[in-house]
């Protein structure tokens, strides 16, 4: 798009045209658009319509004509749409979010448009900013291939009232969802710990959208500051305990990256995912984009998980563009979008590039993904450039004629790849070698068995409270396993500080401790948040800096051993075979036993037991956290002595069974107490 025309149509928008042609099929999916009785589509409020997607499938062409086919409809239904977008809606070509609906035209209907997973909540992206419709595509395609999640994205042209819009991408909107960001969804209810910790979706962008700031934070330059949103919960939602919680985790990040504690014990490791916030580095800088770290910037944190950068969102000022109109040039192939005098974000992106742990986990990353036959390998790039752009051409040529702009697609598409050849240069040369960065040390850590799907029974008739998984520290040296945690989103888990495993000793973790001391009979380690998947999934054990210690992705489906609902667990037949390779492991159901580790100096005494008015609790080494739980596991009362005893009042609780767990500085354990 020419620099200046887009100019001209906001200061004179009686001189915009559009150019009349007939549209009657396309490569891509076709989206019929109808709102009821033809009303026009406002940003505020959405309107009633009925939406029809053409899709014949891959490689096939679908027709306007199919409109009437049922066998060709991916969907027609009912939907609300309205106008969405920030900046966006100065321009003449609009963008659109809406749901699914039932025919009731008030609930909403989860299903999956186009082979993306099943939801309500979509997005119709006009790719306004962008004269190359290339750029988001890109980004959050690139992001999935290098192993995190971005919004699912499908081309399609538009026709909306019988007027033909031009290209579009449909996406998915950003929100909890087991599909999308694989985080549990927090209630008005959930003030006190665990259930405050999670799951939140926070994002530093403008406040042109009408959310409520919900606090700032500085950056580099003198009178610089970051605006930070509500997602999850709902800015008119959000409690002050939940307010307070994650504002104090992103305050932790920052006080640490500021003096450089990388320790795991208390330092940025123990409050990040250190991976996710390396690649949403890596997708920034590749694509140079000028509004990351200060806008359009997410953050996701589960419940009990650590804090998690992105997904990557809104990447169409990226690749040598930017909003020429209004004077801008940002996105450059020689300067850090963090330090570059302009939209750098929080302080914290800064501090943790300067610091070195967090570098040479940025350098082994950026030389793994840039490698031969890696994503962002140049060679890789440009085959995916050329093969997307061939694909949307001949929808970008009636894209650019209807709405009056033009240029030499084919020139603009060299001049990306020609940017992205510069910018990987730029990088390599500032980026240090990952050779001049110690190896870590990797634990012999192996998961050696996984319960998934437990059996019920009529004791324990929910079977997701029996799941769980054993680790086996296979060396000859104890391990130390502070800091270390299960990468990703969906599964939940990280050891305590200075928790220790003796050589051949084993840690069970559990999704519900107090239903499995109940069935087995002694306590597990520790427990996990979240479940384990019925089909299969990935389990990734890492350090506190990303380093994979093991893993495993396992399968309910062949060749993995039967252990899918039937009552067996799948077993690792020699900790020292590769045990993600389903060869290796049989399903089992032998009885399982007490795999806690004996620590030397880590006896703990309960008295009194029965007790009335209180009960002391002592141990040789210093105590952490005390939590009791009634007999169905709900937590009455937590306190965290950081001594070598305490004491916990007993005589406001009824007479019956309780369970106390006890952290220390060397383990977790489980004791029953009586109340009488």
């Amino acid at each position: 798009m020419k620099k200046g025309f887009l100019l001209i149509l906001l200061l004179f928008p009686s001189l915009y045209l559009t150019f009349a042609q007939t549209f009657t099929n396309s490569n891509l999916p076709i989206v019929i658009i109808t709102t009821d009785g033809g009303v026009q589509i406002m940003d505020d409020p959405r309107v009633l319509g009925n939406m029809k997607i053409i899709y014949r499938g891959e490689g096939l062409r679908n027709y306007v004509t199919d409109k009437d086919s049922l066998s060709y409809l991916n969907y027609n239904g009912r939907i609300n749409i309205e106008i969405r977008g920030s900046s966006t809606q100065v321009l003449p070509k609009k963008q659109y979010g809406f749901s699914t609906l039932n025919t009731d035209n008030v609930t909403v209907n989860n299903v999956s448009l186009m082979g993306l997973p099943s939801e309500n909540d979509w997005i119709l992206n006009a790719m306004g900013f962008d004269p190359d419709r290339i750029r988001d595509y890109m980004c959050y395609n690139l992001s999935r291939l290098i192993g995190e999640y971005a919004s699912g994205t499908v081309y399609c042209e538009v026709i909306i009232n019988n007027s033909y819009k031009g290209l579009y991408l449909l996406q998915e909107k950003i929100k909890a969802d087991k599909g999308r960001v694989n985080i549990l969804k927090i209630r008005p209810t959930d003030n006190y710990l665990p259930d405050l910790s999670g799951g939140y979706i926070t994002k530093s962008d403008k406040t042109t959208g009408g959310d409520p700031v919900a606090w700032s934070m500085p950056g580099y330059l003198p009178g610089a500051y970051t605006d930070f949103i509500h997602d999850l919960p709902k800015p008119d939602e959000v409690t002050s305990q939940q307010n307070g919680y994650i504002m104090g985790e992103f305050q932790k990040l920052a006080n640490s990256a500021h003096s450089d504690d990388a320790t795991f014990e208390s330092g940025y490791p123990s409050v990040i995912d250190i991976p996710s916030f390396v690649d949403y580095m890596i997708i920034s800088e590749l694509s140079s984009n000028a509004d990351s770290y200060q806008f359009s910037t997410y953050y996701h944190k589960d419940r009990n998980g650590k804090l998690r950068a992105g997904p990557v969102w809104d990447n169409d000022l990226t690749f040598g563009n930017d909003l020429y109109m209004w004077g801008f040039d940002r996105s450059k192939t020689d300067v850090w979008q963090f330090s570059n005098g302009d939209n750098e974000g929080p302080k914290f992106w800064r501090d943790l590039f300067n610091s070195n742990e967090f570098r040479c986990c940025l350098a082994k990353r950026w030389t793994e993904l840039t490698s031969e036959g890696s994503p962002l390998n140049y060679t890789e790039l440009e085959a995916f450039i050329d093969t997307t752009a061939d694909y949307i051409n001949e929808a970008v040529i009636r894209d650019r004629n209807l709405w009056s702009e033009d240029g030499d697609y084919l020139s603009e598409i060299n001049e990306i790849k020609s940017f992205i050849q510069q910018r990987i240069t730029w990088m390599n040369d500032r980026i240090q070698s990952p050779y001049n960065c110690p190896d870590p040390v990797i634990p012999p850590l192996v998961i050696t068995r996984i319960m998934y799907n437990p059996q019920p029974t009529v004791e324990f008739p929910d079977p997701d409270n029996l799941e769980f998984i054993e680790i086996l520290n296979a060396g000859i040296d104890d391990v130390n396993l502070t800091g270390d945690y299960f990468l990703g989103t969906g599964f939940v888990y990280q050891f305590p500080v200075n928790a220790m495993l003796n050589p051949g000793f084993s840690v069970l973790l559990v999704s519900n401790e107090y239903t499995f001391i109940q069935k087995y009979g002694f306590a597990p380690f520790g427990q996990f948040t979240r479940h384990l998947s019925d089909d299969g999934e990935k389990l990734i054990l890492a350090d506190g800096l990303g380093n994979i210690i093991d893993y495993v992705e396992y399968s309910s489906n062949s060749p993995w051993p039967d252990a899918n609902g039937n009552g067996f667990y799948i077993q690792l037949t020699d900790p020292y075979k590769d045990n993600n390779d389903p060869v290796n492991w049989i399903a089992s159901n032998n009885s399982i036993e007490s795999v806690n580790v004996p620590v030397s100096g880590q006896e703990i005494v309960l008295y009194p037991n029965p007790a009335t008015d209180n009960v002391h609790i002592r141990a040789e080494v210093i105590i952490n956290s005390v939590y009791l739980f009634n007999i169905e596991g709900k937590l009455l009362e937590a306190i965290n002595p950081n001594n070598f005893d305490c004491d916990i009042s007993t005589s406001s609780f009824p007479a019956g069974i309780y369970y106390i767990k006890v952290i220390s500085l060397r383990n977790s354990t489980v004791h029953k107490l009586i109340i009488q």
